[in-house]
């Protein structure tokens, strides 16, 4: 299998441990693995698209240091690549660490490598749907907060009295940026707090979940359905640090073993329909209680968290689907739709 890997700049650091894995696993399965800057792409006039990319090379043993070796560093070793060469192409770009200019690159020339008949995962249409938490609309009420999107100052306060207690955070915001919790004895700093998230476009506010005090589950999903190895759910739970609301691993979140249970297996087949008919292949859904917090889709992290908790190798399972699915495709003029390929 020839495997592309999109990430925001090769030899950065800013990739994530679970791109590292991916690719160094695929590399120490034979495959030929190439990573590529999301602003390295050249569309040729002859019409072919082509990226400047790193060969990974195979981990020397298993662990995160290696894989991180496997990226090589920088400008360092980089050539020239046609992506209509590749099986696979895997956009793991992170929006939250890009440019804006940038931060469409992935989707827009993802869809060109489709056409020239790489299989791009996720697909670069779905992600172009899933730029802001709107998203999440798209699935069922039932398994969703109740949620206003706005810019009034006044309708946020109105909803806000309403709930009692509400999350407000940016529609654009990534990583757990700029989200606050505001109850009934904040509502005299709420302008201000509006004003912050304001700066940078629409705001949600959110109804507040008594259950995210003990934090949320990231719960895996691959094509379609928990990713599950040895009967083992790929999974984690996150739980917030002293009195900061959020549980992301990066301020300070600590990782847990998760119990997956029959409200989140619930959840995950509630929203199945649509990431598979979106081509969402590998997605990590935050679940807190018996709500769906967010669906994260461009580059979802912590698989190794998973891995390590569980005790078995959920990243080799990832890479197994795109072996079945590289074998699928025949000829490159063969077409499929999503839901094919996640039945692959």
């Amino acid at each position: 299998m020839k495997l592309g890997v999109v990430v925001n700049r090769v030899g950065s650091g800013e990739e994530g441990q679970t791109t590292y894995r991916l690719a160094g696993a695929a590399a120490a399965r034979g495959h030929e693995v190439w990573v590529m800057s999301a602003g390295r792409f050249s569309f040729e006039p002859d019409g072919r698209l082509r990226a400047r990319a790193q060969r990974a090379e195979p981990p020397a043993e298993p662990g995160l240091k290696e894989a991180h070796a496997a990226f090589g560093r920088g400008d360092a070793g980089q050539e020239w690549v046609f992506l209509d060469a590749l099986d696979v192409l895997l956009l793991r770009s992170n929006p939250a660490a890009q440019t804006p200019w940038a931060q469409h690159a992935g989707v827009h020339f993802g869809r060109v490598a489709m056409e020239q008949g790489c299989i791009v995962l996720n697909d670069p249409s779905g992600l172009a749907r899933a730029m802001t938490k709107l998203y999440l609309r798209a699935f069922p009420e039932s398994v969703q907060p109740r949620t206003l999107i706005t810019r009034s100052r006044r309708r946020i306060r109105e909803f806000g009295r309403e709930q009692g207690t509400m999350v407000l955070k940016p529609l654009m915001g990534y990583g757990g940026r700029g989200v606050f919790v505001v109850g009934p004895s904040d509502l005299k700093n709420l302008d201000e707090i509006i004003g912050a998230i304001a700066r940078d476009g629409y705001v949600i506010a959110q109804e507040y979940l008594p259950a995210a005090v003990d934090g949320d589950t990231r719960l895996f999903l691959m094509n379609g359905v928990p990713l599950r190895v040895d009967g083992r759910h790929a999974a984690f739970r996150r739980i917030r640090s002293g009195g900061d609301v959020r549980s992301n691993v990066h301020v300070g979140g600590r990782i847990r073993n998760a119990t997956v249970d029959a409200k989140m297996l619930e959840i995950a087949a509630a929203v199945r329909p649509r990431l598979v008919a979106d081509g969402m292949f590998l997605v990590g859904l935050d679940i807190a209680g018996d709500k769906l917090l967010e669906i994260n889709v461009f580059s979802p992290g912590g698989l190794g968290n998973a891995s390590r908790l569980e005790g078995v190798d959920f990243t080799g399972a990832v890479v197994e689907s795109l072996e079945r699915k590289a074998r699928s495709t025949g000829s490159p003029e063969r077409e499929h739709s999503n839901v094919e390929l996640a039945t692959l």
